[in-house]
């Protein structure tokens, strides 16, 4: 699973509503028992291995469903556009991917239908990740359910650190940032690659009691949120043990790690396939992320099946949603180690919770700040993003760039209310 950005559903909301009113009608058209009932399944595209894989989940589906068949609609650039234009001009798919970052604004539209009418004992919802279920969630009805899902641990080299007379992964940000002193040699090798970005942040820059929103509004401008952040700034700036990826000429954090331009990354599961078939010979171990205030914090990403509100064919897409987040479903799309499996059962058969590389990533689900927090998360993140790179690139100090990003944010948040 690929965490996707995209602009703020609260700014195309109203628009959203009051085509939904005037839109195509939401009853079902009448579907016999000797015809086919074709439905839209829309999402973004991956690598080619994990697109077969999900074409050959909705075979299985359609063979034990030989009254519906499935149209896989693949979207490769502005999803989230794509699919808000869709949903305007009632062209949008009958089933489609929704990232939870983006899920609080959606639903507010009542573009997305609620599902829990169509939940039968047999689903089980309570072998979902509580976390992940929860972010599908609003007013106690659920809109969605996670197909996948990723935190985030510490890929860590293995060679630089026998190199370095280091014994094992760090276990506290203290010690991480002692371990990176000794991995750094100049700017050939970084102890730590960093992406420094809210959605890698946000459990740190609250570990010390502060809030980065609040009541739908920007606050990480507080005292709290600035402390919390300014060691990962010093890394960079004071160190000079930390970089990301544009620094040493890498366009993401695993290939920096994989180069051998990092000795750490903070990455989640899809740095491990990724390593595989691009960087096979790295010697490389995974951890759950080191503590800090002696708490446990990682992030989690996750993706769900939602339904459009105005589907034709909403018992046929339920079908489909209940077959791709089911236990067979699901354990086949997550089989192959492209995403984790938001099913504890599910999880537990495959092993990851024991495996090597991805039990870290597993254990961190418990306790991991999942990418969400309201409908203006997306306009809070952009303005966060703009101005936190000013300050660690150390054109100006962290308080003032978060001052201005917060003000800025909750102007932009005010024009939507």
């Amino acid at each position: 699973m690929k965490l996707k950005k995209s602009i703020s559903a609260a700014g195309v909301a109203a628009l959203l509503a009051s085509s939904l009113l005037t839109g195509c009608s939401s009853k079902e058209e009448t579907e016999s028992k000797h015809d086919k009932t074709t439905i839209t399944l829309s999402g973004w595209g991956g690598n080619p291995i994990e697109k077969k894989l999900l074409l050959d989940v909705l075979s299985d589906f359609e063979k034990s469903h030989p009254n519906i068949d499935v149209k896989f609609n693949q979207i490769n650039d502005q999803y989230m556009d794509v699919i808000k234009t869709r949903l305007i001009g009632g062209t949008a798919a009958d089933v489609f991917y929704l990232d939870a970052f983006e899920a609080p604004g959606l639903i507010q539209t009542g573009a997305i239908e609620p599902l829990d009418k169509y939940v039968d004992k047999d689903f089980d919802i309570g072998d979902f990740e509580k976390q992940q279920l929860d972010a599908f969630k609003e007013n106690g009805k659920i809109y969605g359910f996670p197909k996948d899902y990723s935190t985030l641990a510490l890929f860590y080299n293995k060679k630089m650190f026998k190199e370095a007379g280091i014994s094992e992964p760090p276990r506290t940000w203290e010690k991480l940032r002692a371990d990176a002193k000794k991995l750094t040699k100049g700017n050939k090798v970084y102890g730590l690659g960093v992406m420094p970005q809210i959605e890698r942040l946000y459990y740190m820059a609250e570990s010390q009691g502060g809030q980065v929103i609040t009541k739908d509004h920007a606050t990480f401008a507080q005292n709290r949120v600035v402390r919390s952040l300014q060691p990962f700034l010093e890394m960079h700036l004071k160190d000079k043990t930390a970089a990301q990826p544009s620094e040493v000429g890498s366009g993401s954090g695993g290939e920096m790690f994989g180069q051998g331009r990092a000795a750490m990354v903070m990455e989640g599961n899809w740095n491990i396939p990724f390593m595989k078939d691009t960087f096979p010979k790295v010697d490389y171990g995974t951890a759950e992320l080191p503590t800090i205030n002696g708490k446990k914090g990682t992030m989690s990403f996750t993706v769900g099946y939602v339904m459009n509100a105005e589907s034709k064919h909403k018992k046929a897409s339920w079908e489909l949603i209940q077959y791709l987040t089911g236990k067979e479903g699901m354990k086949k799309w997550t089989s192959k180690g492209f995403a984790l499996p938001t099913r504890k059962s599910v999880a537990a058969e495959l092993g990851y919770d024991k495996d090597q590389l991805r039990g870290p990533l597993v254990k961190g689900a418990k306790y991991a700040t999942v990418w969400q927090d309201g409908p203006m998360l997306p306009i809070i993140m952009n303005n966060f993003n703009n101005q936190f790179l000013s300050a660690y690139l150390g054109e100006r100090p962290l308080n003032e760039a978060l001052k201005d990003a917060e003000k800025q944010a909750n102007k932009e948040i005010k024009v939507t209310e």
